[in-house]
């Protein structure tokens, strides 16, 4: 039975809804209009018609009028977790709802249909077994996550209905947020109840952010409104004049590349098709097919409009909440805010010769043929930098394929005619042919870099819960002295040819072209190769091998921190146990951006493992690798 207080409140809540609806508000100084979701906005007179006790739960936060270190000697050991006698009673879930205009979801785990205990029915767990690599599916489901080790492996599809499904680190409820308002209220609710909080945008991330067990969600993709600010667009706020867009945060990368291709423009997104381009990505940095011609996607930010940690809705940008603004670009994903809406630099398509190829060991080559090849491609790395060219590879060991295999997918060159990519690639090839190897590159010209990047890059496979990665940044310096280049070819190579690591590559280069002051990682801008390295396991209930596995990575790390001294790591696909994490994801930013999150969220709120300011707490986790499945406790 629910409490008289849930009815004298339902009568409050019809003219609470009916104020915000109605009121359409304008925000901040930009000259980009709001999209209309921004236009429902909560206030605090709004807040006035409810009572002291719900008042208390939804009112906003003063970040000026505490601190840190006050917030941490009065707080309980550990966020508020289903079960504590804290955790709201389901009448406080019921109003919350209402509030919400009903958007408030129990998170049920997308596998759960595979499961007796949960709601099993075979065709709907056939489905999702079938489709649990489809990116796709995960994107459009509240809170599932696309890298289900980081959630604890607790629900996966199965064939044996009678085993046990858990919500391990999905979160307890979600918000469908379609509104400014919704946002509002939940990062109110959850800072004034101590309930752990996170967002998900699509789930596309590699170390479990989206997550958190007994959190409350915001999920953002259904912001997806796209808008051309015009050729010329000038913001008071930016010192820039060009083509620009505004986006709201729920904008995946296929969708964003393809509106700005009807104007005959690009902007700079990933390679991956179904990455929210202006959430966690652009937080983190961003990199893509055109970094190595037009920087990171953080460089792009024009303007930024996000609900903060006090439960406020602002613009971000040069004039407006500066040191925010700084931060958001690159400072790292999860820990500022909820961003609604981001208007970013675009810039007039070209044509793109896209190359792929594949080499590999075997017959005449042998293993050190093979990777004379390979060195043959980093003695190019430079050069492919100083033309714009981005290139995506691996090096799979023996065994994988039972030979060492190279393969290109793409070498991408914007603006570059095929002769003049031939050329480029002559120098390399030449190399290749020299050495016996044999290769046969496919070229392919396209008219619009769209029609390149639709082409090129395919939709990726997810739902792995069989291995873990690292990364690393190689600067171009090491490549400039023979010692160096030696040391630092024989480092990376060794983790394929002494460890049996599939190796990923980004030949890329970050130049920072507009002089952009913002909190990108400043090793990007001298950066040759973005790599990737990582381990693996067969079976993903043997909690002794993942163990092993994850210590394994570690000691590989070492071997490239040993030879990149004083570099670091791209933190949007990194490792999340990196060690030293405050310098190698941030470098000589973090004392800034340290003080901004003291600043903004002294109550940390928008904690995420290794964001800025994590230190405070930690995730109670006894699995074999740590994830986010466990209680969220201060350190």
């Amino acid at each position: 039975m629910k409490s008289s207080l849930f009815y004298d409140f339902v009568l409050l809540n019809a003219g609470l809804v009916a104020a915000t609806n109605a009121r359409r508000q304008d925000n901040g100084t930009s000259s980009t209009a709001l999209f209309d979701f921004e236009t429902i906005q909560l206030k605090t007179s709004d807040l006035a018609q409810l009572n002291a006790s719900m008042q208390a739960l939804f009112t906003f936060g003063n970040a000026s009028s505490v601190d840190a270190s006050s917030i941490a000697s009065s707080r309980s050991a550990c966020k508020v977790f289903p079960g504590d006698a804290d955790w709201p009673a389901d009448d406080v879930w019921d109003i919350f709802n209402d509030l919400l205009g009903g958007a408030l979801i129990k998170t049920i785990p997308i596998a759960s249909s595979c499961y007796n205990d949960w709601n099993y029915n075979a065709d709907k767990c056939a489905f999702v077994t079938d489709n649990w690599t489809n990116s796709t599916m995960h994107e459009e489901d509240p809170t599932s996550m696309m890298s289900p080790i980081y959630q604890g492996l607790t629900c996966m599809p199965t064939t044996d209905p009678t085993a046990t499904c858990t919500l391990g680190a999905y979160p307890a409820y979600a918000v469908n947020a379609t509104n400014v308002a919704q946002i509002q209220l939940a990062v109110n609710f959850a800072r004034n109840t101590g309930i752990r909080f996170v967002v998900k945008n699509t789930g596309h991330e590699f170390s479990g952010k989206s997550g958190g067990a007994g959190a409350l969600s915001v999920w953002t993709h259904w912001l997806q409104d796209i808008r051309y600010e015009g050729p010329e667009f000038t913001d008071a706020n930016f010192p820039y004049t060009g083509p620009a867009f505004t986006s709201g945060s729920g904008v995946v990368g296929v969708d964003i590349m393809k509106a700005v291709s009807e104007q005959g423009m690009v902007v700079v997104g990933g390679e991956a098709r179904d990455v929210g381009v202006l959430g966690g990505y652009i937080q983190g940095g961003g990199h893509g097919p055109m970094t190595s011609v037009y920087g990171l996607a953080a460089d792009q930010v024009i303007s930024a409009r996000i609900v903060t940690a006090d439960g406020q809705f602002v613009t971000a940008s040069s004039t407006e909440n500066t040191d925010l603004f700084w931060a958001l670009r690159g400072g790292g994903p999860a820990s500022w805010g909820v961003a609604t809406s981001l208007t970013i630099k675009a810039y007039p398509t070209t044509p793109v010769t896209v190359v792929t190829f594949t080499f590999a060991s075997g017959g005449n080559v042998t293993d050190d043929t093979f990777w004379l090849g390979v060195r043959a491609y980093w003695e190019s790395f430079i050069t492919f930098n100083n033309a714009g060219i981005y290139s995506y590879f691996f090096v799979f060991p023996p065994a994988a394929f039972g030979v060492d295999y190279f393969i290109m997918s793409p070498f991408w060159a914007p603006n570059h005619t095929q002769a003049e990519t031939e050329a480029l690639l002559a120098p390399w090839f030449g190399k290749l042919t020299a050495l016996g190897i044999e290769f046969t590159p496919v070229y392919n010209t396209y008219d619009t870099l769209y029609e390149g990047w639709d082409a090129s890059f395919a939709q990726e496979t997810v739902g792995s819960d069989d291995a873990i990665v690292g990364s690393r940044l190689f600067l171009q310096e090491y490549l400039e002295d023979e010692a160096t280049f030696n040391a630092t070819f024989d480092a990376w190579s060794g983790s394929s040819r002494n460890n049996a690591s599939l190796l990923v590559g980004f030949n890329i280069n970050a130049p920072n072209i507009a002089g952009v002051d913002n909190a990108v990682l400043p090793a990007w801008r001298k950066t040759t190769l973005h790599t990737m390295q990582g381990t693996s396991w067969t079976d993903p209930t043997n909690f002794t091998t993942m163990a092993s596995a994850r210590a394994k990575l570690s000691e590989l790390q070492l071997a490239w921190k040993a030879v990149t001294p004083g570099t670091g790591a791209y933190l949007g696909e990194c490792d999340i146990e990196e060690v030293d994490w405050q310098h190698n994801f941030y470098g000589v930013n973090y004392d800034r951006l340290l003080s901004i999150k003291h600043a903004t969220d002294p109550w940390s709120l928008f904690w995420t493992k290794t964001g800025v300011g994590s230190e405070v707490a930690s995730v109670v986790s006894n699995d074999a690798i740590p994830d986010e499945n466990g209680r969220l406790c201060w350190n």
